[in-house]
């Protein structure tokens, strides 16, 4: 058996474990065994101390050394067993449930010495220990200093330390990976050792080489697995994309501002992709409000002239509809533009596919059904994929694939991401960012105010609405919860139809579709003034008419989703406005939050604060299937780490190095299986 395969068989081969076992380990998502070398000790239990029953402590775990004296095994169902113990010093009786009278004789023989160590109660002045989680005759193999890992009912201590003892015995050597300049920052340990130092009891609370050792491995391998879906990617030969600059010089003069330097490099980053022959597999990354739509539509005509087709895929109906309309203001009447949506009606629906398949559709706008197996494409050149966060790696290289090897990729995201989340979450991809946004957009005001001051923000709203300007109110929840004391959606629609009648609007989760479509519509057309929602109104959508958000209990959003709901406004050429609402007793970090939202415009800096006062776990707000979630790395803690590994795959890709020296590296963390995509 090859070492890493040791590694990666089934938990079922460690010696102890049985059918009854193994379910309880695989309830903590532990199915292999590297799976179980990756769970982590928790914290140690100190059984060294062996005290009389006159020192014992009642609610310590305590060890002592007791004589073996009576059995008292009751006939009637589901009364407990007992043991009465003694030293020289008192009485002590040991409790087992559960437990067969032949078991409980073996372990603990009449009249003899039983080191026994667990929690010590007192019940009818008595001291009792249930359930003994150690017993033995042999007083050392009690006497010591045990890890201990988070458990789940039905797996003891006792049992998970003697599973995890019987691997940590069987963990094979493994041929090195590291060069030899990364292994002199780690004093030159092996992985073999780091593993077996990670899981020493008196290592829990340190730090130090092992530990570095293996959080870089980990990162490797990420950075590694990236590496080579790229260069997978790039191996694709594809025809080579021809246009000049007529098409874009007519855009420019069709919008009604400059575009800033960060969009013209990533224009020239993006044509530079499609001319060559390469494939295109790019992230365009940007603040709200920075313009990645204009770069879109300018790759998305070059493409066309160049003679192929685009897609571009939204996240919702109205914001494809958004699209769409966008487009068609920009491209001259001859580019075809269709739209496809849940909503198109079959007659429509037909007529669509059937000119798509024939090459009489430019460019495609859509939802997710655009990349249904039904759909063909007759000649696809780009595919945009718009604020599609749930798409992670596997995923992004499926869709990849699926366009044809003369297919482009560029991936558009508003949700500015750290560069060591970056290097990880979009590895496989080349990257573009716009930082900053187009001169036309005003900075938007930001205000925190307690939730007592709600009259003043009231005066603000009408003074808005009199300016013919509308307004976003976004509340946490969509009912009351006498558990959690969040405003809710619809107590807060319900008071401010009192106020503003038939301007306001309500948007929640629970709506379906259909309703919120007519909800944002109607928003869209100033039928109202007022749109009460929950956080569903984050995704880009334009509404360049609404100049003020209005954030209850802001105290209780992330640094980076308050960011993106601010960005809901502030699209026009208005003075925007965002008032956060605060509950008096706020937390530390809760005052920090709103503070450096106060001071701060810039996505990037903000997703980097945020994800230090958060962690970087919940900093996307979502999970990505595909995407490395890391068991012992931290992109902010080990941010040095990562960008030492970046270091060295560079250094790999550069002078061109087999992957095979890795293979052991790249099989144990794959948990994706995205290599078994690609050999």
């Amino acid at each position: 058996m090859i070492s890493y395969e040791y590694l990666l068989s089934d938990i079922n081969n460690i010696k102890g474990i049985g059918i009854k076992t193994s379910k309880l380990f695989r309830k903590k998502n532990i199915n292999t065994i590297f799976d179980l070398l990756w769970s982590l000790p928790r914290d140690t239990v100190d059984r060294t101390n062996i005290v009389k029953i006159n020192e014992l402590q009642i609610g310590k775990i305590q060890t002592i050394i007791i004589n073996v004296r009576k059995y008292n095994f009751p006939r009637i169902r589901n009364l407990p067993n007992r043991v009465l113990c003694d030293d020289e010093t008192g009485k002590l009786e040991c409790i087992f449930f559960n437990s067969y009278e032949g078991y409980i004789k073996k372990i603990l023989p009449l009249g003899k010495k039983v080191t026994i160590s667990g929690k010590v109660g007192y019940y009818k002045k008595k001291y009792q220990i249930t359930n003994p989680t150690h017993i033995s005759t042999d007083v050392n193999s009690v006497k010591k200093i045990f890890t201990t890992y988070s458990l789940t009912e039905g797996l003891t201590e006792k049992k998970y330390n003697n599973i995890i003892n019987e691997v940590l015995k069987n963990i094979p050597d493994l041929s090195e990976w590291l060069s030899d300049e990364i292994l002199e920052k780690f004093n030159y340990i092996s992985w073999k050792q780091a593993i077996l130092e990670l899981h020493e009891s008196k290592n829990i609370k340190k730090k130090g080489n092992f530990l570095n050792r293996l959080i870089f491995d980990e990162i490797l391998a990420t950075l590694l697995i990236n590496s080579k879906i790229r260069k997978s990617i790039k191996k694709i030969k594809k025809n080579k994309k021809k246009f000049d600059n007529k098409e874009f010089n007519k855009i420019k003069d069709k919008i009604n501002f400059d575009l800033t330097n960060d969009q013209l490099s990533t224009i020239k980053e993006i044509n530079d992709d499609l001319k060559s022959n390469q494939k295109m597999f790019r992230l365009l990354q940007g603040d709200v409000g920075s313009g990645k739509t204009i770069v879109a539509f300018v790759a998305s005509m070059n493409v066309i002239t160049s003679g192929y087709q685009v897609c571009l895929m939204a996240p919702t109906e109205i914001l494809a509809k958004q699209h769409f309309n966008q487009a068609k203001k920009l491209f001259d009447n001859n580019i075809n533009i269709s739209l496809l949506t849940s909503k198109t009606e079959l007659k429509e629906r037909k007529l669509i596919l059937n000119d798509l398949s024939n090459n009489h559709i430019n460019i495609i706008i859509g939802t997710h059904s655009l990349f249904q197996e039904k759909i063909e494409y007759n000649n696809l050149g780009l595919i945009i994929i718009d604020e599609q966060h749930k798409f992670g790696v596997k995923q992004r290289k499926k869709l990849s694939d699926k366009g044809g090897k003369n297919c482009d990729v560029l991936v558009m995201s508003a949700t500015p991401i750290p560069r060591t989340l970056v290097m990880t979450a979009f590895g496989d991809m080349d990257t573009s960012i716009i930082k900053y946004k187009p001169l036309n957009r005003k900075q938007i005001k930001t205000y925190s105010k307690p939730d007592n001051k709600i009259n003043e923000i009231i005066k603000f709203v009408k003074k808005q609405i009199i300016l013919k300007n509308q307004v976003f109110w976004v509340c946490p929840l969509i009912e009351e919860s006498k558990k959690i004391d969040h405003q809710s959606s619809v107590k807060r629609y319900e008071d401010l139809k009192k106020i503003f009648k038939d301007k306001v609007g309500l948007l929640h989760g629970s709506l379906d579709k259909e309703e919120k479509n007519n909800i944002l519509i109607k928003f869209l057309n100033k039928k109202i003034d007022i749109l009460v929602s929950t956080t569903v109104i984050e995704v880009g959508i334009d509404f360049p008419n609404a100049n003020t958000i209005i954030i209850e209990n802001a105290n209780k959003f992330g640094l980076s989703q308050l960011h993106q709901l601010r960005g809901r406004v502030g699209r026009g050429d208005k003075e925007s406005y965002c008032i956060l609402m605060f509950k008096s007793n706020l937390s530390e970090n809760a005052k920090k939050r709103i503070n450096i939202l106060k001071k701060n415009n810039d996505g990037f800096k903000i997703s980097e604060e945020d994800m230090k006062l958060r962690g970087y776990g919940d900093l996307l707000g979502f999970k990505q299937s595909g995407l490395q979630s890391f068991r012992l790395a931290d992109p902010i803690i080990n941010e040095d780490l990562f960008f030492l590994a970046e270091k060295e795959v560079k250094k790999i890709e550069l002078e061109n190095k087999s992957l095979h020296k890795y293979i052991t590296l790249l099989k144990l963390h794959d948990r994706a299986d995205i290599l078994n995509d690609l050999v």
